[in-house]
C-alpha cells in the first residue's frame, strides 16, 4: 500500500522511525512528512501567516523511504503532502508512534490525532498510533501492530471514510491481552497554572494539572468499554472517530426550541 506518515513528536523521534521502517521492510511504499521538531498538543493548528519550509532528508529512516521535515505544525505536514508533495495520493494515512497516549478527550488537543484527522476531512482514511508511556522506548512492538493492521485494511478497507484512534499499552508484548473496539472515554484535569519567576525577576506561568481519570459521558451508551479503561487493563485500543462534532442528543432537543428563536427573532 502507498502510506504517509506523520507525526507530532518530529522528525528524529524513534516512534515514527520504527513505524516507517517496520511498514517499508514488510514492502510497503512509504513517505514520511513529519515536522522538524516537537509539536506536541498543537491541535489542528494551521500555519497562515508565515510560510512553510520542508528540507528533504536522508540516512535516518529506510533506503525506500521518501521523507521531509516541515516547519509547520502535524496538520500542515499532511496537508503540503497531499497538496505539494505527492505525486498521487495515499491509501493510507499513518500518524505515530506517538511517545505517551492519546485517550479519551485528550484527542482534542493531540497533534498525532489531528495529523491523522487532516487526511479524513482531506477524504483519505487515517489511523493514529500511540504509545501509552512517555518513558519507554520499546516501539516494536506498536509497530508490528500497526504493520498487521494495515495488511488487515489492505484486504478489508473502512467501511466508510474514518479515522482510527489506536492506543498500545507499554507492557512487555506476552502481557498485551489484545486489540478491541473501543469508545472515546472522558478526561478531565484540574488545570493549575504554576506561578515561577525567571533570573531576570518577571513572572510566568507553567500548566501542569492532576488528571482526574477516566469520566463516564452519560449520552454514550456504556456497553462498549471506554479506550482508557480497556487501556488501563493491558488492550490495545482501537476507536473510531469522525470530524462531525454534532451532538444528536443536542440536535434532537434543540429542535424543540424552534418556536423560541422564532419569537426571538421577531417573527412571531
Amino acid at each position: 500500500m502507498k502510506l504517509l506518515i506523520s507525526n507530532d513528536d518530529g522528525i528524529y523521534a524513534l516512534g515514527i522511525r520504527t513505524l516507517a521502517n517496520t511498514l517499508a521492510e514488510a514492502g510497503h511504499d512509504v513517505t514520511v512528512v513529519c515536522p522538524d521538531r516537537e509539536r506536541s498538543a498543537t491541535g489542528h493548528g494551521l500555519t497562515l501567516h508565515d510560510p512553510i519550509r520542508a528540507e528533504v532528508m536522508t540516512e535516518i529512516f529506510h533506503s525506500t523511504i521518501q521523507a521531509w521535515a516541515c516547519s509547520g505544525t502535524p496538520s500542515d505536514c499532511v496537508k503540503l503532502a497531499l497538496w505539494a508533495l505527492l505525486d498521487s495520493p495515499p491509501d493510507l494515512v499513518l500518524s505515530g508512534i506517538n511517545h505517551g497516549s492519546n485517550l479519551g478527550t485528550d484527542v482534542l488537543y493531540s497533534g498525532t490525532v489531528s495529523a491523522a484527522m487532516e487526511g479524513v476531512i482531506e477524504g483519505i482514511p487515517s489511523v493514529a498510533f500511540s504509545l501509552t508511556s512517555f518513558a519507554s522506548k520499546e516501539f516494536q512492538p506498536a509497530a508490528d501492530f500497526a504493520c498487521s493492521l494495515v495488511q488487515q485494511l489492505e484486504k478489508q478497507p473502512f467501511p466508510e471514510l474514518m479515522l482510527l484512534n489506536v492506543n498500545v499499552p507499554a507492557v512487555p508484548p506476552d502481557e498485551i491481552k489484545q486489540a478491541i473496539v473501543t469508545r472515546q472515554g472522558v478526561r478531565r484535569y484540574t488545570d493549575v497554572f504554576e506561578k515561577r519567576t525567571d533570573p531576570r525577576g518577571k513572572n510566568y506561568y507553567w500548566l501542569a494539572g492532576e488528571l482526574l481519570e477516566d469520566i463516564d459521558d452519560p449520552d454514550v451508551p456504556n456497553d462498549v468499554p471506554t479506550d482508557v479503561q480497556a487501556n488501563r487493563d493491558n488492550y490495545i485500543t482501537i476507536t473510531p472517530l469522525h470530524y462531525n462534532l454534532t451532538s444528536p442528543l443536542g440536535l434532537k432537543n434543540m429542535q424543540k426550541w424552534t418556536q423560541g428563536f422564532s419569537r426571538m427573532a421577531g417573527n412571531s
